[in-house]
């Protein structure tokens, strides 16, 4: 797993991240903004209490959280097994 070391709120429902391998970037998660439980950010302070969970995931309150991993992979442009490159090579013993 990726690990997330910092996450700071932007102007416009963005956010800067950093990860522990040195990747830094921003993300627009403004399209989110008012649909199901990210109703919470219709109020911006909310949005800037963004911080990072025990489990590495990027976190407003209990009720919103977002995957670190997959913000990485939005960051970045890479597909997943280029990250991770066990994903799909798991041997099947019958």
């Amino acid at each position: 797993m990726l690990q997330l070391i910092h996450a700071e709120p932007l102007p416009g429902y963005r956010l800067r991240l950093r990860y522990a391998d040195g990747v830094t970037g921003e993300v627009d998660l403004s399209h989110l903004v008012g649909k199901g439980v990210f109703q919470l950010w219709n109020d911006q302070d909310a949005f800037g209490r963004v911080s990072i969970g025990t489990a590495g995931e990027v976190r407003w309150s209990d009720a919103v959280d977002l995957c670190a991993d997959a913000l990485y992979l939005q960051i970045t442009g890479k597909k997943p097994d280029e990250v991770f490159p066990r994903l799909g090579k798991a041997s099947v013993h019958a």
